[in-house]
């Protein structure tokens, strides 16, 4: 889970993997078709956000679809542009007067929470002009190298766009807003799951994205923090079906999207392929 949230500060809830290998590595990533009953068509794509060193995505069949697409759509559009985005964070984040970290878990985590302040640099006391759903990004991201944003695939969907409309989805101020919109126990129970997953190693999950494992993937959409039912209805759920809604609406302007957001976000009943397949188009895996 830890994978999953240390990317949130800068794209909201995404599935997040670092690469192992210090050259670039091939991969076969998911990817679906989606057609509507008049013919009109769209691509998803599940991408990584973050990795140690650039990937080969670009398969024949991913390369065709971009090719074949009209506009790109993506959730945030400015990922290059960190300093506007940092600024959004810092913004929304702002809250004076809290009390320390300590007091925003369970006793039984504190010892913990110590432990992962000593790694991350900071102090109990840091967090006390900021909401705790900063304070448990801000955590999320110890021990992550800031370049590795600058690894991910979306950016690199991105760059290859050419001269067609890059479409965001949400947006880098509304992503963050829903963490500021949460109540303060489910802001609480985000921090309690960072704290919990600290130490939790998933060099796994890049072997799994690489083969566009969604099986695996979807089981870790169920962990952690997307398993409070709550957490998961507003990071999760609520924001698939948001999506879902402007994809169908792209669809069906007949502008051939090419969508490419976080691979978590296709995975199972709850992901985009199965959303759009109970809304009657077509939605076929790309093999």
């Amino acid at each position: 889970m830890r994978r999953i949230v240390s990317r949130l500060a800068l794209a909201g809830v995404a599935f997040v993997i670092h690469a192992c290998s210090p050259s670039p590595e091939a991969a076969r990533p998911a990817l679906w078709h989606v057609e509507s009953p008049r013919g009109e068509m769209a691509w998803l794509f599940g991408t990584i956000h973050s990795a140690k060193t650039p990937l080969l995505w670009q398969t024949g069949k991913v390369r065709q679809a971009l090719d074949d697409s009209n506009e790109i759509m993506v959730e945030v559009g400015n990922l290059a542009d960190e300093s506007d985005i940092a600024a959004t964070f810092a913004r929304l984040a702002q809250n004076r007067g809290q009390p320390p970290l300590s007091q925003r878990v369970a006793a039984e985590q504190r010892p913990a929470l110590a432990t992962l302040l000593r790694k991350s640099g900071h102090f109990d006391g840091d967090f006390a002009a900021m909401d705790t759903w900063a304070a448990a990004l801000t955590l999320a991201q110890t021990g992550a190298d800031k370049d590795q944003a600058r690894n991910g695939v979306d950016r690199a969907v991105i760059a290859a766009a050419g001269k067609r409309p890059v479409v965001e989805l949400e947006g880098a101020a509304k992503q963050l807003g829903l963490f500021d919109s949460l109540a303060e126990h489910e802001q609480r129970d985000l921090l309690s799951a960072v704290v919990a997953e600290a130490d939790r190693l998933d060099a796994d999950l890049a072997a799994r994205w690489r083969k566009g494992d969604m099986v695996a993937i979807e089981r870790e959409t169920r962990r952690g923090l997307l398993a409070d039912p709550e957490l998961r209805a507003v990071l999760f759920v609520g924001r698939n079906r948001d999506w879902t809604a402007r994809i169908a609406q792209a669809i069906k302007s007949g502008r051939r999207p090419f969508v490419a957001v976080g691979a978590a976000h296709m995975a199972g009943p709850e992901g985009l392929p199965a959303m759009l397949a109970r809304q009657g188009y077509t939605v076929t895996r790309v093999q």
